[in-house]
Order: C-alpha cells, then structure tokens, then sequence
C-alpha cells in the first residue's frame, strides 16, 4: 500500500522565495496552534461517514441571537402582537354577543314594573344566567338604545328572552299611557269587581252585562275558570257559594296600558296567584289536614284576614292546623263576617254567631266552603309552613298582635286582659 503524498500548505503571502532552500520544501508548524500534532503517515477515507457537528458534542451552542435591525425579529414579534389583540378581540365578541342575544330559561310570562325601577335594576338576573354577561356592555348598550325613562305596567315576556328583546318590550311602555290598579290583600273579589268596574279606562268585557253587575257564573264562565272550582261550588244553592271565585285572584299593585279589557286583568291576576298556588302546594310541609291545593287556598284566605303582622302568619296557620287535627272548630270571626254579606254593618253580635251560614265556623265543622278574602303569596306560604307549635287560641292584645295560648284557661286570661287594655283605652279617649 503506497504512502499518500502529504498535504503542502500553500505558500503564505508574505513568504518571500528567500526562505526556500534548494528547492526543496521545509515543513513548518504553526506555533500559533496551542499544540502541533505530526502529520498522520494514513488518512482515513470519511468520504463516507458524515462529519459531526462538534457543537452538539460539547454543549457549547447557543440560541440564535437576532440583531435589532434582523427583519425576521421584526416579523416574528408582529405575528405575535396580531395573535394576542386578535384573541382579545375575539373575546370581546363573544362577550358582547353573549350579553346582547344570551338567552335567560323562562316561559312566556308577564311581569310587573314598579314605578322607580330602572332598566338597570333588570341586568343581575341576566348577569346570573348567562357566563361572560357583562353588565358593563349591557349599560353601554341600554344608554344608546334606550332614551326614556322605564315605564310602571305589566309586560309580556317571550319565552327565554334576551336582554334586546325584553328591552323591546318594555321599551313600548314610554308610548302608552299606564292605569294603576291596586288590590289589597285581605280584599275580597267582590271588592276588586267593583274597582275594576269603576275604572273608566278599563274596557268592561266581563264584569259588566247589559248594564248589570255580572254573576258570578257568568263571570267564572266568561274566564273559563269554572273548571278550577270543586263540584260543592258550583252547584250550590247558595248564592254566595255558587261559583265564587273568592281567593282566585293575586293581591297586588298593577299598571295596565289604557283600554286593558276587565279579562285581561282577571286572566293576568288568576295566573299569578295559581303560580304561587302550585309552586308552595309543590313544596309543602308534612302531614297538612289540607286534602287539596283549594283547600289550602282556604285556609291562605282565612289567616290573611286573621293577621296583618308577617310574623304571625306562621303562627295562625299552626293554631288552625292543630284545631283541623284535634277536629275542634276554628271559630274564626271573619268567617262570620263573609257568610253574612251585605248584612254586615261593621259588628258581631251573638245572634250572628248562633247563626248558622255556608261559612260560620262556630256552627260548622271544618273548613268554609270558599276562600273568605284574596290571599297574598305570604299566607299561602304561612299555611304550606306553619310553625313549629301547640298553640290552640289566639286573642287580639289590644296593642298589636296577638296573644298565642296552648289551652282555653290561658286563653280566656287573654282575653280577659284584651278586654281590660280595650276599656282603659276607652277611658282615655276624650269625649266627642
């Protein structure tokens, strides 16, 4: 195997031809190099073995480092730039879409604007609802849609509204004019009957027949509602009894767009109180004397009659719970007022309550066969939850209240001293 000629390093440019002896080639080290090694007598073929990269051997390397003025640098900062605003902005779309057209999950219902409240004062129950509501956006969006004030009445959702749409709604009460129509609890039908019929702005399509007070029949058949009342009702001889829709009808404050029919308010008010009706029945307490929501109904009516004091109601309800249960008398006074109609002149006496009526409970057992008032959602509440009680009376104090006893000694000790605070109250009074 013959020796392969050495590698002659080319001349240095300033060599001159003075360092050359005899022609003949003088080998030289670099002793710029840290060390000379000798020249291999055999170099291996590596033509076929790629070179290594000494950098990833010695873990010497470094990231590549970009110049100020490398455009690359410039184009790799822009994309990212552009990639953060463009999710921002994505964002913001999705939130603004999400407060504009969400959709809050209710049925088609009508709810009432009280006179103060504010478009403002409706974003909480979407803010609840809907995720990346912002109340910020909806403000933003009500300040530039919204020129007038909000408006006192009843409105009628769509079913799962947005906040746009329901702000279409209620932005139509700024072009009508609104009626209040209020309706105390504790009022009887009878009493909201006679509102409504003097409510000039009221269309009378129900209440009112050729002129005439409408009966209750053919006010129950006008709603058709008398499905709604048991058989003992409306097939009793009694006219009081026969088809009365007493209780049927929520107490509140209304606003109504003029020219509102009689049956529109009636249907509305219905409604109502069956929602508060069937959600408390749905969620009632235990071992109830009460056989059916009507019932309970009754009851709702009777204890909204017995006490304005919110506290009590749960208290009433448990006296007369204990007294269906021990199947005494719940001789209630308003009762005896209901069963006896126009004939009450503001006073109770004894023969009135030997009196034997549809609904005097000191001469019948058991409940009367209607609600005797209009029920708020409180009491209908108070008597789906009465307290935790053995109380069997209950007297007036004579200074607010009532007084709440287990047994008819102490009872009778109650009214006693009723009777006492009533006389020296009397005494004080100065002579008119």
């Amino acid at each position: 195997m013959s020796k392969p000629t050495p590698n002659i390093p080319p001349e240095r440019p300033n060599e001159s031809p003075s360092n050359k002896q005899d022609g003949t080639v003088e080998e030289r080290v670099d002793t710029t190099l840290p060390d000379a090694q000798p020249v291999v007598d055999e170099v291996e073929d590596t033509s076929a073995t790629p070179a290594t990269n000494v950098s990833l051997i010695s873990g010497k390397s470094k990231p590549r480092k970009y110049k100020a003025d490398n455009q690359s640098f410039f184009m790799q900062r822009g994309y990212q730039v552009l990639l953060v605003l463009g999710l921002i902005a994505a964002f913001f779309l999705v939130m603004v879409y999400q407060t504009l057209f969400g959709r809050i999950e209710q049925p088609q219902q009508m709810v009432t604007i009280e006179s103060g409240q504010t478009y403002y004062g409706l974003l909480p129950q979407w803010q609840q609802q809907i995720p990346l509501f912002s109340a910020s956006i909806a403000k933003l969006y009500i300040k530039s849609q919204v020129d007038a004030p909000l408006h006192a009445g009843i409105y009628q959702l769509p079913e799962n509204p947005t906040i746009a749409e329901a702000l279409q709604v209620l932005a139509q009460g700024a072009k009508a004019a609104m009626v209040k129509v209020q309706i105390i609890e504790g009022k009887t039908s009878k009493d909201l009957y006679q509102t409504l019929r003097d409510n000039n702005t009221i269309k009378k399509e129900v209440l009112t027949v050729n002129g005439a007070n409408a009966s209750n029949a053919s006010i129950a058949q006008a709603l058709d509602l008398a499905g709604i009342l048991p058989d003992s009702v409306t097939n009793s001889n009694d006219p009081i009894v026969n088809h009365n829709l007493e209780g049927w009808f929520a107490p509140d404050t209304y606003y109504y767009g003029e020219g509102t029919s009689d049956k529109q308010v009636l249907t509305d008010l219905y409604k109502r109180q069956q929602q508060a009706l069937t959600k408390a029945w749905e969620n009632r307490a235990p071992d109830l004397p009460y056989k059916s929501p009507y019932e309970a109904l009754v009851m709702a009516s009777i204890i909204e009659k017995e006490t304005s004091v919110a506290e009590e109601r749960p208290l009433v309800s448990a006296v007369f719970k204990n007294r269906l249960d021990k199947n005494m008398r719940m001789q209630t006074d308003p009762t005896i007022i209901y069963g006896m109609g126009s004939r009450y002149d503001g006073n109770i006496r004894r023969k009135d309550i030997n009196e034997k009526t549809s609904y005097n409970t000191y001469q019948i057992d058991g409940l009367p066969p209607t609600p005797i008032a209009l029920p708020s959602a409180a009491s209908i509440e108070a008597t789906l939850h009465p307290a935790d009680s053995e109380a069997l009376y209950f007297v007036a104090t004579g200074n607010g209240g009532h007084k709440f006893t287990n047994s008819l000694a102490e009872h009778n000790q109650a009214v006693k001293d009723y009777l006492s605070v009533m006389r020296e109250k009397k005494s004080q009074t100065p002579p008119q």
